[in-house]
């Protein structure tokens, strides 16, 4: 049976987006049940400033708090150096900064253009490299507004594997997928897929980051994984957004995504019941904040996990 990562991002892409300030403590109850449910990599938060993102301000702590679960991938987000610092010193196992292909975004998201982004990168890829074997995080580049940006529109996909194949020449092992704004489509994604992995080998590639603003997230989602993608970011619920993206709305439902996968017949490791639960109990931390999401509703189907299905090839 084929083994998919659920890396659930609502800790970080969902709280930075909702007005709620969610405590310290209330973030790891959250990342807590959730481990507790099966999931095994969790997104729990960036190293931003505060001053811009203030639901962020206690990442530190967060990371600090969430290694204590063994082997739980403890992942963050970074915009810059300063960041890569602090995820590093903070103990993350994976840290991920954004590469806007939409330049007037990445100006906005973090301030820099392209080529002061690659810098920006090549610095943090020498950081991580002077980190001990044993200590050393994965680094990864998501390629942000990758399937279009709500600014400046259509984003060339030629120009996106171009970018890709300039940013694994900096020593970066690999790159991600964003559909920051939902503008993505099967047959776009999988152009985009077979591009960079034709270009630059499919080590480079295996995750996707996918939004469900025009509803294409699970039809994008299920495209990734009969390509062979092997990791999904999803968030609980469906909270999240960028909110330097106009029009970003949220993140695809673990909940859902869970459901579809483990219907088809491959491995995510979550229990899904154990797994709605954890959505009533966030929910109640959140009462001010709006969820999605049709698996919560329609309820798991009798015998679900009874019903020996055709395993995914």
């Amino acid at each position: 049976m084929k083994h998919i990562t659920i890396s659930e991002v609502g800790p970080r892409d969902g709280l930075q987006s909702v007005e709620t300030i969610l405590s310290t403590e209330g973030k790891l109850a959250w990342i807590e049940m959730e481990y507790g449910a099966g999931v095994r990599e969790i997104e729990v938060g960036s190293f931003v400033s505060p001053k811009l993102l203030p639901q962020m301000a206690d990442t530190a702590d967060v990371v600090r708090g969430a290694r204590s679960h063994p082997d739980l991938v403890v992942a963050v987000l970074v915009p810059n150096l300063r960041g890569c610092e602090a995820a590093v010193e903070a103990g993350a196992h994976k840290v991920s900064i954004p590469l806007s292909l939409s330049e007037t975004h990445s100006l906005k998201n973090v301030r820099r253009n392209h080529e002061q982004m690659l810098d920006e990168i090549a610095r943090c890829q020498a950081l991580v490299e002077q980190v001990g074997e044993s200590d050393r995080p994965n680094f990864e580049v998501g390629l942000s507004t990758a399937f279009g940006c709500t600014i400046e529109g259509v984003v060339d996909e030629s120009f996106v594997i171009d970018m890709a194949e300039r940013v694994l020449d900096l020593g970066v092992a690999e790159v991600g997928l964003s559909d920051t704004t939902g503008m993505g489509n099967p047959a776009q994604l999988e152009r985009l897929v077979t591009g960079i992995w034709q270009r630059c080998g499919e080590s480079a590639l295996t995750g996707v980051h996918l939004h469900n603003t025009r509803g294409q997230g699970l039809a994008n989602a299920l495209k990734a994984v009969e390509l062979g993608i092997t990791t999904l970011d999803s968030s609980l619920g469906g909270l999240g957004g960028c909110p330097f993206a106009p029009g970003a709305s949220g993140n695809i439902v673990t909940e859902d995504l869970v459901f579809m996968l483990e219907s088809m017949g491959f491995s995510t490791g979550i229990d899904l019941g154990k797994l709605l639960s954890v959505r009533e109990q966030v929910a109640t931390l959140l009462p001010e904040e709006e969820w999605f999401g049709f698996t919560s509703a329609a309820g798991v189907p009798k015998n679900f996990n009874a019903i020996p299905l055709r395993e995914a090839s």
